[in-house]
């Protein structure tokens, strides 16, 4: 009895680490966009510039819409929260989304020899990967 109780103990151990793992992940990845995102949307360009360098190469509607891409997949990462059957395609989604602006990004950022922001957007791959993984199975 003990030998049958223990391996589905684990199993739901297991279970509530990747899930816990899964959510911080998300979390994570929804402050830093909705953090890049705001700041798109309400710093002056010349901050932006600053701060990044490719604004000052990029219209700025681009920048703009561009924050606004990334406020709503990082609010789709964290759908979930409101409604799992409804909010897990809509992340699976935001996922997807990310994932294609991350590379789109690391590719740009390496081009350009911006190594800082190519790692940053390397880091963020890293964490998204997972999530669009281990969320798909769910």
């Amino acid at each position: 009895m003990t030998t049958t109780t223990l391996p589905v103990a684990q199993a739901r151990s297991r279970a509530a680490y990747k899930n816990i793992s899964l959510w911080t992940l998300q979390g994570w990845i929804a402050m830093f966009f909705i953090a890049a995102g705001y700041a798109k949307l309400t710093e002056p360009m010349t901050n932006l510039i600053t701060l990044m360098g490719w604004p000052a190469v990029a219209p700025e509607n681009m920048v703009r819409g561009l924050g606004v891409v990334e406020l709503v997949l990082a609010l789709g990462m964290l759908a979930p929260l409101i409604s799992w059957r409804v909010g897990r395609p809509l992340l699976l989604t935001a996922a997807s989304g990310l994932i294609v602006l991350e590379t789109t990004m690391l590719i740009i950022h390496g081009l350009s020899q911006d190594i800082g922001l190519a790692v940053v957007n390397l880091v963020l791959l890293a964490f998204t990967v997972p999530v669009l993984l281990g969320r798909r199975k769910a």
